[in-house]
């Protein structure tokens, strides 16, 4: 699969190097090729390939969003994403780690406003990076989960296999609406690791009888 990506910080990367070890084809949407985040993640995977954001939504069969939510709305704004699905790994974050939108709507909705087209799925926010780089947790029977929303069925079908090929279990919690109750799961573990100190390498985990 042909996987585009907005944004290659340290959650991008993480996700976008896995992917591509996965056997998926990396390409990063930058209209500054030079940028240093664009010129990091080339020299740490030489596979990557990077275009121009609207270049790279022609190839793209699936693309993520990881960018700081603080951009989105320019970069949208002169993007046509199409009815491509657009993979939210954003969150809106405020003042002392609180709800970038006051808690009223989710970043998830707001980038479905700007992007109406679109096929808009949360995932891959209620973790840190660290997760992203490695999943594993020897020693236990379970997947850490990872929680998704979306209004789209069948775009959530799609993404689902690439969830699972980088070592969680996929949930879909319902409609773009419940992504605000992820984005406040994503405030809660933020808090405890880079706040309060817990290690990073902590995941929730569904268990279900």
């Amino acid at each position: 699969m042909q996987i585009g990506f907005i944004g290659i910080g340290k959650v991008g990367f993480a996700l976008a190097d896995n992917l591509q070890r996965q056997g998926h084809m990396i390409i990063i949407g930058n209209d500054d090729p030079n940028s240093d985040s664009v010129q990091n993640a080339m020299r740490k995977n030489s596979n990557f390939s990077a275009t121009s954001i609207q270049e790279m939504v022609t190839m793209a069969d699936i693309i993520f969003l990881a960018t700081p939510f603080s951009a989105v709305e320019e970069i949208l704004s002169i993007v046509d994403l199409g009815d491509i699905i657009l993979v939210d790994c954003t969150n809106p974050v405020g003042p002392g780690i609180s709800h970038g939108l006051e808690s009223k709507i989710s970043g998830s909705e707001k980038i479905q406003e700007w992007a109406p087209k679109a096929n808009v799925i949360k995932a891959f926010t209620i973790y840190g990076f660290e997760n992203f780089e490695n999943s594993k947790y020897p020693g236990y029977s379970i997947q850490p989960v990872m929680l998704i929303a979306g209004n789209d069925t069948v775009s959530k079908k799609q993404l689902m296999p690439l969830i699972q090929e980088l070592g969680f279990e996929v949930k879909d919690t319902g409609p773009i609406d419940q992504a605000l109750h992820l984005e406040h799961m994503t405030l809660l573990w933020v808090k405890m690791v880079r706040r309060d100190g817990h290690h990073p390498n902590f995941v929730w985990a569904y268990l279900e009888r």
